[in-house]
């Protein structure tokens, strides 16, 4: 394991560990101990979410860890539910009192909110008032494709430091990704080693059965989900893996010991299908999607 995690540098400035853990969907009585045990192995980026209803135990995790609070990079976000300036801001103050700190490392929107875009920006533009005040140390975004990303920036002042969006070997995201390098914005990927189900025509149903993967990795004596891991650290992107189990968030954290070739980076390339495993982001509506979001 390294001493230190390698990170990427901000377009801000702020650096951001490379390699982070994610808690989607793991339940709150789950999360205190999946982090737990990622700080011990040396994850130093946790990223959780106001949706996730687990901000709390994150924060109980982190007091409870004995690693110091200005070492570990909180990310979490705000759901489309508290968009709007006001929102917002008071958004981060319920994010804020649930983690138990006082400032956020980054906070981004979960999603755009194509419906009502006016409440999108009224969003963001409490994220740069947050982060004028130093309440959060950068902000970002999510979900968000091109047509998002240009129509944010040519509204707000502070371009997203970050856009976490689904990205793995059978979905990569290439245009949104490429526009993202464009304008400085760094790709943090979700579902980075294929999380949700895939269905390909070859059979298998997930990246982590796939041959070409698997080939890769008893090359290198690592397991698919480490090679797929490599592929995003050496391709530039931020990587969050979720996992519950002990055993799989030490393999996650064991990826910076070797190298992929270019020719196995470009066969993982060409293993995508262009089919999306999350929700459509231009179908994004808070009548489908909104709740609210609990005060504690």
């Amino acid at each position: 394991m390294p001493d230190t995690v390698p990170t990427f540098t901000l377009n801000n400035g702020v650096e951001i560990p490379a390699l982070g853990l994610g808690v989607f969907q793991t339940p709150p009585d789950e999360t205190r101990a999946a982090v737990s045990a990622a700080l011990d192995v040396g994850y130093r980026h946790i990223d959780t979410a106001a949706a996730y209803g687990n901000e709390g135990q994150v924060g109980e995790a982190l007091r409870d860890s004995g690693v110091a609070r200005d070492d570990v990079f909180l990310e979490t976000k705000i759901w489309i539910s508290d968009y709007g300036y006001d929102e917002t801001l008071h958004g981060f103050e319920k994010a804020a009192r649930k983690l138990g700190v006082d400032q956020i490392d980054l906070l981004i929107l979960h999603q755009a909110l194509p419906s009502d875009f006016e409440k999108t920006l009224g969003a963001y533009r409490a994220l740069e008032k947050l982060s004028a005040d130093a309440r959060v140390r950068a902000i970002g975004v999510s979900n968000f494709m091109v047509d998002h990303l240009t129509a944010l920036l040519d509204t707000v002042d502070v371009v997203p430091a970050v856009n976490q969006i689904e990205v793995h070997p059978y979905f990569a995201q290439r245009a949104v990704q490429d526009f993202g390098a464009g304008h400085g914005i760094l790709t943090q990927a979700w579902a980075p080693i294929g999380g949700i189900t895939f269905y390909r025509d070859s059979g298998h149903t997930s990246t982590l059965d796939d041959p070409v993967i698997g080939q890769i990795a008893a090359g290198h004596q690592k397991s698919p989900a480490q090679v797929m891991l490599r592929w995003h650290l050496q391709q530039g992107r931020q990587v969050i893996p979720k996992s519950v189990r002990p055993e799989r968030i030490t393999e996650n954290f064991a990826v910076f010991d070797f190298e992929l070739t270019d020719a196995e980076l470009t066969a993982i390339d060409g293993l995508e299908t262009g089919k999306r495993g999350g929700p459509e982001p231009a179908d994004i509506t808070l009548a489908a999607w909104g709740r609210a979001i609990p005060e504690d």
